[in-house]
């Protein structure tokens, strides 16, 4: 079976079989395409033939193209699945990446909106409450913040949910196609409420998607975050807005609330606790620029 054979049919397997998202395959893809790239600059190193060594030079090269550790860490894992797959149907003897690891890099901490910077990007003014793209969008951004949803996750809402969301929850299918249920809370309802008594102007006769764009079909993730930018700089916040900085916003401001890390890591659908406790190290951050602020004795001179 040729390199670029074993690839598709890997994806394949990936995408139907094991079900993984499409923005997992497309990862996958993409990390499985610089692999190619860099057998072929190897003398068109077939890729069952690559041992141990040339992987760590190839890491050492993306390395220094710029690619931090979390990035390489990333691209070895799907190098290293590839390989076991091949394995499995002996095409290696051995998985040349196991051994191999990401150099580390420091691990940043999420970026949170304030607060009052939250209010400010959910806040409609009057004038534009009957655009209808103002109104739909007012429920995403709404619903991202209430709900901790991830920008895939409120995506592939359909129409059928709005009952469940009327009633102060939703469900959706995440990561590893584990379902969850999440509460929504009464601003959110409200605006899912508007854009619903409005979703027939702008939704196909046979749509099924909660949120469409101006051609009646559903929205897609790019343009939900082509949106949201543009309502950030319209409001006067910073222009790298993106749909999760709305959930990370959502886990920090509730666990600052309720210090309840088990009940954030459900709503958030982590299936470790340790995903969540960043949002602990986020939080001790703030207090201690309160802190170095506020106490006499912590002042710079």
């Amino acid at each position: 079976m040729s390199d670029h054979a074993s690839v598709s049919s890997y994806l394949d397997e990936l995408a139907q079989q094991r079900r993984q998202s499409p923005h997992t395959v497309s990862n996958y893809r993409r990390d499985l395409h610089v692999l190619g790239e860099l057998c072929r600059a190897t003398g068109d190193l077939p890729l069952d033939a690559v041992q141990s060594h040339h992987i760590r030079r190839f890491v050492a090269q993306l390395h220094s193209r710029g690619l931090g550790g979390r990035s390489l860490a990333r691209t070895l894992s799907a190098w290293r699945g590839f390989y076991r797959w091949l394995g499995r149907r002996g095409t290696t003897l051995q998985n040349p990446v196991d051994g191999v690891r990401a150099p580390k890099s420091p691990k940043a901490l999420p970026k949170v909106l304030s607060p009052d910077e939250t209010n400010r990007l959910l806040e409609v003014a009057t004038t534009e409450a009957s655009d209808l793209l103002v109104i739909r969008d007012h429920a995403m951004f709404e619903l991202f913040y209430s709900s901790g949803l991830r920008l895939a996750e409120l995506a592939a809402l359909d129409v059928s949910c709005l009952e469940d969301v009327a009633t102060g929850e939703v469900r959706v299918l995440g990561k590893r196609n584990k379902l969850r249920l999440v509460p929504v809370g009464s601003k959110a309802r409200e605006a899912t409420a508007a854009w619903a008594m409005h979703r027939g102007e702008l939704a196909s006769h046979d749509e099924t998607a909660l949120f469409v764009g101006q051609r009646g079909k559903r929205l897609g993730v790019r343009m939900i975050q082509l949106r949201l930018k543009q309502r950030a700089l319209l409001q006067g916040l910073p222009t790298n807005v993106h749909p999760h900085m709305l959930r990370h916003s959502f886990a920090s401001h509730v666990l600052q609330s309720s210090g309840d890390l088990r009940a954030v890591q459900e709503m958030l659908g982590h299936a470790s606790i340790a995903s969540t406790q960043v949002y602990t190290h986020l939080d001790f951050q703030h207090l201690a620029n309160v802190y170095d602020q506020a106490h006499p004795r912590a002042k710079r001179k």
